[in-house]
C-alpha cells in the first residue's frame, strides 16, 4: 500500500481568525488512539471551542471535538479529551514563557494530515478588541471595493 503524500485538511478554525491577531505560529504533532485516526480521516473535527496550553513542560490540546468513530466497538474514544501535542522541548518553553507572561493565549487553526500524519497548526495570540474586529472588517471590505473598481476600470480599456 501506497503512502499517502501532500497535505489533506480537515478543519480549519476560521472564528479564531476573526477573535485573535498571531504572533508565532507553530506546527505540532498530536498523540491520538485509533479511531481518532479514522475519524479524522473521514474528515470530522471541530477546532472552535478547542484551546491549547502547557502544563509541566508539556503541550495540551483540549477541547477540540473529534467525534466518534461510527464503525467503531466498544474501544471508541471519548469525543473532547485532552490531547497531548508533539513540539520540541525549546518550543514548549518559548510557549509556555510567551503564556505566561499574560495576555497571550494558544489557538489550534488547523487540523490536518502531512505525509498521512495528523498534525495541528497553534498559534501564540492576542486576543482582539471590538474596534480592531470592525478595523479589520472595514480593510476588508475597502479592498474588496477597490478590486472591483480596478476590475471594472480594466474591462472598460479593453
Amino acid at each position: 500500500m501506497a503512502r499517502e503524500k501532500g497535505e489533506k485538511v480537515v478543519a480549519v478554525n476560521r472564528r479564531a481568525r476573526h477573535e485573535y491577531t498571531f504572533e508565532k505560529t507553530y506546527e505540532a504533532g498530536i498523540v491520538l488512539s485509533g479511531t481518532e485516526v479514522k475519524s479524522l480521516r473521514a474528515g470530522h473535527a471541530n477546532l472552535t471551542d478547542g484551546y491549547a496550553f502547557v502544563d509541566r513542560g508539556e503541550a495540551w490540546l483540549d477541547q477540540v471535538n473529534i467525534p466518534q468513530y461510527s464503525q467503531g466497538t466498544w474501544t471508541n474514544h471519548a469525543a473532547k479529551r485532552q490531547r497531548k501535542l508533539l513540539l520540541h522541548k525549546d518550543e514548549i518553553t518559548k510557549i509556555g514563557q510567551k503564556v505566561a507572561q499574560g495576555g497571550y493565549t494558544l489557538v489550534p487553526l488547523k487540523l490536518y494530515f502531512v505525509d498521512g500524519r495528523a498534525k495541528v497548526e497553534i498559534a501564540v495570540a492576542k486576543g482582539k478588541t471590538q474596534y480592531d474586529k470592525r478595523q479589520t472588517l472595514r480593510e476588508r471590505q475597502d479592498k474588496r471595493e477597490a478590486d472591483r473598481a480596478m476590475r471594472s476600470r480594466n474591462r472598460m480599456g479593453e
